[in-house]
């Protein structure tokens, strides 16, 4: 697949993988991207995961038709992107990595064996890498989302490699080559980006503010699609999710039930908050529900509201797991109501509590609401106060 055309699309997508990372549901599967620049000098950048190597490599020679290539870029060592390092180093003797100091240090640890040192080039911010007509200019991104990484630029086309940034959770062949054939692309590049990025808002604000002196006309992720048309939709979002604004106007409903009585608590509150002309209700099961959608919802709006259940004298798990997901994402500026549920000790709320005023700028809205086993007409009334208090 030809981007412009002296830069060919190398990746592979792999339609077997269900967890990413071990742990995010990719039911639509996974790209991994790599990409190859043809000019007087020959630079592939980034290899795929060992998972689909067979067919990367079926690709790359493809794509080489006979040629030799000179360079291998490595944006980003992580293994989903650096599994046939070793292979090419072997399979091409000639070839030299270029990679940032970082990354070089880091090295040793993806490789059995280290190259030796003329093979390798370390670049810095502002290099460039001649390749002929067209040429590379590095800049670093580090915590985007690894301390390593790197992105490049190819002035001459305007393709920023962006690395891990606007990357987007399935296969090309399921989602579409290009952003523009996705139907939703901010569903799951959002999923993506919060699951993936979100602790890293500082970091990825820095990137953005690099890109934004470039004459970007494509953009190309390790995920997911190729991005050429609409740019300031994609740049517009991540300028948004790494600020920690809010996208969307409406409250997040997460609920942690045993039983059904919480259940039927979020139900209730939900349809309050709705006949109060809400704008926007969602709701999650923690229980259930895919735990990186919650996260990702609860960094959509800017009002959630957790209901749990009182658990061995704590937090019901689903819950606690939520909670300190958020936590570890750097989940922040945003307000939120607390129902706890306890039969006959609650301490669900205290334990919310907790959690949630540790994290910044997180405003906790009163009252918390306390209701005993199963929801009755008598609790509603605070579910009313509490929506209120939340819609302020």
């Amino acid at each position: 697949m030809k981007i412009t055309p002296n830069i060919s699309y190398i990746g592979v997508d792999d339609l077997s993988l269900d967890l990413f990372e071990s742990q995010y549901a990719v039911p639509e599967g996974m790209a991994y991207n790599s990409y190859l620049i043809e000019d007087e000098k020959i630079a592939i950048l980034d290899t795929v995961d060992a998972r689909c190597g067979d067919l990367w490599k079926d690709n790359l020679r493809q794509a080489l038709g006979g040629r030799t290539p000179d360079y291998l870029v490595v944006h980003h060592l992580e293994p989903d992107h650096s599994g046939l390092l070793a292979w090419a180093l072997e399979e091409y003797p000639q070839l030299r990595l270029v990679l940032g100091a970082k990354a070089s240090s880091m090295l040793a640890q993806f490789l059995d064996e280290a190259p030796d040192a003329e093979r390798i080039m370390v670049v810095k911010e502002g290099d460039v890498l001649q390749l002929g007509s067209r040429s590379l200019k590095f800049m670093a991104a580090p915590m985007v989302h690894w301390p390593e990484v790197m992105v490049s630029y190819c002035p001459e086309d305007g393709v920023f490699f962006s690395a891990d940034a606007f990357g987007k959770f399935g296969a090309m062949s399921r989602c579409g080559f290009w952003g523009e054939d996705d139907n939703d692309w901010a569903c799951e590049g959002r999923r993506y980006y919060f699951n993936i990025c979100g602790k890293y808002g500082m970091p990825v604000q820095t990137l953005l503010k690099k890109a934004s002196a470039l004459d970007i006309r494509i953009i190309a992720p390790l995920h997911g699609p190729v991005l050429r048309e609409n740019l300031q939709y994609y740049l517009d979002l991540y300028r948004c999710w790494s600020s920690y604004g809010v996208e969307t106007d409406g409250v997040f409903v997460a609920c942690a039930s045993i039983h059904g009585g919480t259940s039927a608590a979020a139900e209730c509150l939900a349809e309050i908050l709705r006949s109060k002309g809400c704008p926007k209700v969602a709701t999650a099961d923690l229980c259930r529900d895919d735990m990186a959608e919650a996260v990702e919802d609860a960094f959509r709006y800017g009002k959630m509201v957790i209901l749990a259940a009182s658990y061995d004298g704590g937090l019901f798990t689903p819950a606690h797991t939520f909670l300190h997901t958020l936590a570890m994402k750097g989940w922040q500026k945003r307000r939120v109501g607390i129902v706890e549920n306890g039969s006959w000790a609650p301490s669900a709320g205290r334990v919310m509590r907790e959690m949630l005023a540790a994290m910044k700028d997180v405003e906790i809205v009163e009252p918390l609401v306390t209701i005993r086993t199963r929801l009755k007409p008598s609790d509603v009334p605070a579910l009313e106060a509490l929506a209120d208090a939340i819609l302020g």
